[in-house]
């Protein structure tokens, strides 16, 4: 049974890496082009060593933790009082989740995630900040009764503050894929997802295609909404690198009818704006379009809904809320920020030769591991997510422990 981390022990977190610093990638121009001199067009780029001075610092899997930055929108969506609220706050929250993980001036790579490495981390909002309707209490209360927690989540009733909890996992190295889960269990409500990065060199640029689905559960009202992510691209890699974003993304929840269709754009070679998203929310058994959305996903959105309304969300004026993690000295040897800690440290203190050095020692010893495992046929054993089919979902998902709850108690009445 692998450890449960309890969010009590975790404090916030006051690491603020800012990935401004130009000096690296100017210094270091020759090496990226002897980099690119090596690279042929649509090479996929999954066992290409990228230099260091490139790296963000931190781990892709606390990367990913960056998606629930705004735990405030995240837990509204179950307040929502119609199907057709829920959606429309889902597509919200998701259209705000990407802003909070490129936030520096000059788009760096974060640390490709060791086979079996995790990261946790949690959220603590207060509940008089999560939005709710008019009667959305009341029906939220007795939707709840229907469902009763797990023993050791009743004592959180008395909080002033949710908590989201999260947890993702490094469960293949080839190809590379990650597994993350975040619940909020109070609320009923979680979400799992799978992404496998796929790298490829577009001449100056790289794409990054997120390959893989994600599931939210809302408990309270029985839906489930799918969704994907968009592709990543970074781009002006010879300069000052920046990341965007592109792609159609679909958000669908099969028990309602309702799914939403989000468009991120790339900008054209001439004019045209950064950044812009368009989308919208249909009920498809009417086909009837209920919300439309544009603007930039890092910047300003605006919704327009049905009834002629328009509401502007300006992302640069939301609150982010700090994560809490776990300090340095109780994290186990394969949570991130311990694996990764003497590559961050170097980095920061710009020494790019020691970073390289600590970070080539924790892949050769990944290689070895790996190569001992195909010689004596042992497979990796993951330890917070397991094989579903193509996917990988969390182990004790909160579906699965509120249904047992259920169950027990038919058992005893």
């Amino acid at each position: 049974e692998p450890e449960e981390i309890n969010p009590d022990e975790e404090l916030e977190d006051i690491c603020d890496d800012k990935e401004d610093d130009l000096g690296a990638v100017e210094e270091q121009r020759s090496v990226i082009l002897h980099l690119l001199s090596q690279l042929k067009l649509g090479m996929d780029l999954t066992r290409v060593v990228l230099p260091t001075f490139i790296l963000e610092k931190r781990s892709l899997l606390e990367m990913y933790a960056d998606f629930m930055s705004h735990p405030d929108l995240f837990i509204a969506i179950t307040n929502g009082t119609t199907p057709e609220e829920r959606m429309i706050r889902f597509v919200e929250y998701y259209l705000t989740s990407f802003h909070e993980g490129r936030k520096g001036a000059i788009a760096k790579k974060p640390y490709n995630p060791i086979i079996g490495e995790t990261f946790h981390c949690s959220w603590r909002m207060p509940k008089s900040d999560v939005a709710t309707d008019a009667g959305s209490n009341s029906s939220a209360h007795s939707a709840s009764e229907s469902v009763t927690l797990p023993k050791d989540l009743e004592g959180q009733k008395e909080l002033d503050y949710y908590t989201v909890k999260f947890v993702a996992e490094q469960v293949s190295h080839h190809p590379p894929v990650s597994g993350f889960y975040a619940e909020c269990a109070e609320r009923k409500m979680c979400v799992n997802a799978h992404v496998w990065t796929k790298s490829k060199f577009l001449g100056m640029s790289i794409g990054v295609t997120m390959v893989g689905e994600g599931l939210l559960s809302l408990l309270e009202h029985g839906e489930e909404y799918t969704f994907s992510l968009p592709c990543a691209y970074a781009r002006s890699i010879l300069t000052v690198p920046w990341v965007e974003l592109g792609g159609k993304v679909n958000i669908n929840c099969a028990k309602t009818g309702y799914s939403a269709s989000i468009n991120f754009h790339t900008k054209p070679f001439y004019g045209g704006k950064l950044h812009r998203v368009t989308g919208e929310v249909k009920q498809n058994m009417t086909n009837t379009v209920v919300c439309r959305v544009q603007g930039e996903w890092n910047s300003v959105l605006e919704f327009t809904y049905s009834n002629g309304e328009t509401k502007y969300v300006d992302l640069t004026k939301l609150s982010v809320t700090r994560k809490r993690v776990r300090p340095l000295e109780k994290q186990g040897p394969f949570e991130s920020r311990r694996l990764w800690q003497h590559v961050t440290e170097s980095l920061r203190d710009g020494d790019i030769d020691k970073a390289t050095e600590h970070k080539r020692a924790l892949e050769e010893r990944q290689r070895n591991e790996e190569r001992l495992r195909a010689e004596t046929e042992t497979p990796w054993c993951t330890k917070y997510f397991l094989k579903e089919g193509d996917g990988w979902v969390y182990h004790k998902p909160l579906w699965k422990t509120v249904s047992a709850v259920q169950t027990q108690q038919t058992d005893t009445n």
